[in-house]
């Protein structure tokens, strides 16, 4: 069995749980199942649904200083290990970050200026801006809003989380 997605009571991504630490939450009443999977934890006298994400009842505030940094990880997992320019998934091994404004440009390294890209890609557009190299961003970056994102980078998220995650 995999993680559980814990919510915020306003149904923000806080953590990735194990479904032990999950049931716990749950007998003690500080956490309600949002979706479950379609197997069951069964004890003598108690059936519970294994719980895929579960929220919690009082809100817990998370400090606004609490910034992500900008890592090669981090980015892979915004962008969910996909090339922003041709769309293929060619495997984290095959993937590189690329300055949509180069830095020879002035280009910074921030947020909204770096994105994933494959390799052929990124030496197709070289040492140039998109439109010169004849090539388009599928979406346009942005600042993470959730400390959640580097949590999911590493193992494989539900399907059930993509409606509360990204």
């Amino acid at each position: 069995m995999g993680g559980v997605l814990v919510l915020n009571a306003s149904y923000e991504p806080l953590s990735i749980v194990s479904v032990r630490r999950a049931i716990i939450l749950l007998l003690k009443e500080k956490a309600e199942i949002v979706e479950a999977t379609e197997a069951y934890l069964r004890a003598e006298r108690l059936s519970f649904p294994v719980p895929a994400v579960i929220r919690l009842v009082c809100y817990v505030r998370i400090p606004n200083r609490l910034t992500l940094p900008l890592s090669r990880r981090t980015v892979l997992a915004r962008d969910h290990h996909t090339c922003q320019y041709c769309g293929a998934q060619p495997g984290r091994a095959q993937l590189t970050l690329d300055h949509i404004v180069p830095r020879s440009r002035g280009g910074q390294t921030h947020w909204e200026n770096v994105v994933t890209a494959c390799r052929s890609c990124n030496q197709r557009k070289g040492n140039r801006a998109p439109h010169e190299a004849g090539v388009a961003l599928r979406s346009h970056p942005r600042r993470p809003r959730y400390i959640a994102l580097t949590l999911l980078g590493e193992g494989q998220p539900h399907t059930l989380w993509s409606k509360y995650v990204y």
